[in-house]
């Protein structure tokens, strides 16, 4: 019986110390590494390796990560692949613009590589792993969510969601009508078991309700608890 291929990962950094630390401890728990120094060729190494995750930098001269990012999401073969944005400690308009563009995480330089791999392997895990409900196609309103096909359409026609937005709505429709507080998304839809800004919640709903445009009062927000899919249309507003 054959082994299952190894995860591919790209590491994406100007600094080439970086990327090797990184690769290091990646490649030591199984990975498959690529790494670049030159943002400016990035986007043809991630055509040929077609990743699972890239780690990208947001700080790099030329091309920087969030417009590599816009890039690798107007990408038909790469606009499903988990991005971690690497990004300066201070600069917190960084690590929000990065979410906003379409990244599924960020970790602050400078960072922990244990920190960073355990990153890594959540979202991989998630990426892949089959969703527990025995429900396999949900409908809220017009929008329906097919689990075995991992698609979401409104009146027929498809929308382009991330695998984290992917978990999010789900999630959410899952569990209609009940309150999801902030803390539970982390741990459900990020596998974040520490504490982290609550911020990266309020920033990926507010790019799912975006994507959901008519059909996005659909999802409430619940004042300094959560979020929740309401029961009725009538029901769907912020309270």
């Amino acid at each position: 019986m054959s082994e299952p291929k190894a995860q591919k990962i790209l590491v994406v950094d100007d600094e080439s110390d970086v990327t090797e630390l990184v690769a290091y401890h990646l490649k030591a728990k199984g990975y498959q590494v690529e790494t670049i120094n030159n943002p400016n060729s990035s986007i043809g190494l991630a055509r040929s390796f077609l990743p699972d995750l890239v780690i990208l930098d947001v700080m790099m001269p030329d091309l920087n990560g969030i417009q590599i990012c816009r890039m690798l999401r107007a990408d038909p073969k790469l606009k499903r692949i988990p991005i971690i944005f690497l990004t300066a400690k201070a600069e917190q308009a960084d690590r929000i613009a990065g979410l906003e563009t379409g990244a599924d995480d960020y970790v602050a330089k400078p960072f922990s590589t244990k920190e960073l791999v355990l990153r890594a392997q959540a979202i991989l895990r998630r990426a892949s792993e089959g969703a527990p409900s025995a429900e396999r196609r949900l409908q809220v309103g017009q929008i329906v969510l097919d689990v075995d096909c991992h698609e979401v359409s409104i009146n027929g026609v498809a929308l382009e969601l991330t695998a984290t937005e992917f978990k999010l709505l789900h999630l959410l429709m899952e569990r209609r009508g009940r309150v999801q507080t902030r803390e539970h998304l982390l741990i459900n839809v990020w596998n974040y078991e520490t504490e982290i800004e609550t911020r990266t919640v309020d920033t990926h709903v507010r790019r799912l309700r975006e994507k959901l445009g008519a059909e996005a009062d659909w999802i409430e927000t619940i004042r300094g608890v959560g979020y929740r899919m309401a029961e009725r249309k009538s029901e769907a507003c912020s309270i």
